[in-house]
């Protein structure tokens, strides 16, 4: 076990280790300010744009008026009071340290510590740190920070019709804060670890210690632990990387989001494990199922009747996304297939080019169209979008690049991948419809139940961190009860958290 680092006995030589680390005289936001306290001093180090102004200088003109560290404001000696010395008898570094957090320090968040690459961990994270002469190899910190944070409106890609309107944001004290809001139970655990050698970032894993499997728990927090980085450049996105070694072929998400509060919650009542990282908005819920993705906040928010057919609705839309196209393929090269009451299905007329190359073309349009709506200006974005989508929906037609027929179900399978709000399954059932549609357009009948079984097996073998649960579950192992609960909307707490394991 690495050796912790401390402090010296010198005042004088601990200011100049510090003053080493942080480089105070090359950086303008970490202040360095020394206040005298009588015949003692303080140093304070703290990072300018995280620190409580009010607070930090209601203390400092506290400790102005005080005749030294260990004294009131009368000039009576409080060190060692109460605890079996007489009053100025000289006491270690640690019980002045501690007297003086007891004695001159209200604020509620305030500790002592002599570990070095704490001190220098909290002053970055935005907490102040007091050196004083009369610590030692001691340090007073003092968490009074406060961290630049947008409003918890509702989230972008997460909106309902009804129900709350709150959402998390990039700050970790605010999203715990909305999680205990909705959860005052105290069997709610959040436990605090740091990931990233250079970075520090904080990482919370919440759960409900009565609810969710333990040994799951345990065993990711030692994944978090063990995880050898310099740095969460891109906040959740980066943890999940380093949880899972991605399989590149196999485009299907590993973990599952979300960005609402009222839906994290609901999932910790249901033995689910929330991975929250500082800097991110977007809440990891674990463990998660492909048909995990297929549920949504709306479903719980209107009665089990409407939740139900709204989900029912997805499914088959989710479904004709993935398979449509290469369905329409397949009938159309073999028209022997199609029955009299769907010939209207088939083209008149099939265009320039092979049908193949047509679907191809139109897949690519519309990503290059959403990507460009993406980097438009909003009030020019949804002009722009329709004038772009009908030019080049016309232009295409008229000189024989694509046929109606095509543009139709492409529009369609391009705004199915909106009834779910995970991105990279939207990504991933395009990907296989792409894999589906080739080997459709070469082999056939026989390219299209072999292209299927592979999807199958994609989906099956998809490794995430689980633990127990397979991606596939409730379907494989086959829980009858929460099998049926994927289609039929039941009240939420119904379902015992124990038996969707």
């Amino acid at each position: 076990m690495e050796e912790k680092k401390r402090l010296t006995l010198d005042y004088g030589e601990n200011v100049k280790i510090i003053d080493g680390i942080l480089h105070t005289d090359k950086n303008f936001d970490l202040i360095k300010k020394v206040v005298t306290v009588g015949s003692d001093e303080l140093t304070l180090y703290y990072v300018d744009g995280f620190v409580k102004d009010g607070v930090m200088s209601k203390m400092i003109t506290y400790l102005y008026s005080l005749k030294g560290l260990g004294a009131s404001q009368d000039g009576t000696v409080k060190r060692g009071e109460g605890r079996g010395e007489k009053k100025g008898e000289n006491s270690s570094p640690r019980r002045a340290t501690e007297d003086f957090v007891n004695a001159h320090i209200p604020y509620v968040e305030s500790t002592f510590t002599d570990d070095l690459d704490l001190m220098i961990q909290m002053v970055l994270s935005g907490a102040s740190l007091m050196l004083g002469s009369t610590f030692g190899d001691y340090a007073v910190i003092v968490d009074a920070r406060t961290y630049p944070a947008r409003e918890t409106g509702e989230p972008e890609g997460d909106k309902v019709m009804r129900g709350a309107r709150d959402g998390f944001v990039e700050t970790l004290i605010f999203n715990t804060a909305l999680i205990r809001r909705r959860v005052r139970d105290p069997a709610l655990r959040m436990s605090y670890l740091t990931v990233g050698e250079r970075s520090k970032t904080d990482v919370v894993v919440c759960y409900m210690s009565d609810r969710a499997d333990l040994d799951y728990v345990k065993k990711l927090e030692g994944k978090l632990k063990s995880i050898k980085t310099e740095a969460l450049t891109m906040g959740h996105a980066s943890l999940a990387e380093c949880l899972i070694r991605k399989r590149w072929y196999n485009p299907f998400p590993k973990i599952r989001y979300t960005e609402r509060p009222d839906s994290a919650a609901a999932q910790l009542l249901e033995g689910s494990v929330l991975i929250i990282c500082d800097n991110s908005p977007d809440v990891m819920v674990l463990p998660s199922s492909i048909f995990d993705f297929m549920q949504e906040t709306n479903d719980f928010y209107f009665p089990p009747l409407t939740g139900t057919y709204i989900r029912l609705v997805r499914y088959i839309v989710f479904a004709l996304a993935l398979y449509m196209v290469p369905l329409w393929l397949l009938l159309v090269s073999n028209e022997q297939f199609v029955p009299g009451w769907l010939s209207f299905i088939v083209p008149e007329e099939y265009g320039k080019i092979p049908l193949l190359a047509q679907i191809l073309i139109a897949e690519f349009i519309i990503d290059g169209l959403r990507m460009a709506s993406l980097n438009t200006p909003n009030m020019l974005s949804n002009s722009l979008s329709v004038v772009g989508g009908l030019i080049l929906g016309d232009f295409a037609v008229d000189i024989g690049w694509l046929i109606p027929e095509v543009i139709l179900y492409m529009a369609f399978v391009a705004i199915a991948n909106f009834t779910q709000r995970s991105y990279e399954l939207g990504y991933a059932i395009k990907f296989m419809r792409i894999l589906l549609t080739v080997l459709t357009a070469i082999f056939g009948l026989w390219g299209f139940v072999g292209g299927s079984a592979l999807i199958f097996l994609l989906v099956a073998t998809n490794r995430t961190v689980n633990g127990e649960r397979k991606y596939l579950y409730p379907l494989i192992p086959f829980n009858f009860k929460a099998f049926m609960s994927l289609f039929f909307r039941v009240k939420k707490y119904d379902v015992d958290a124990k038996s969707e394991k």
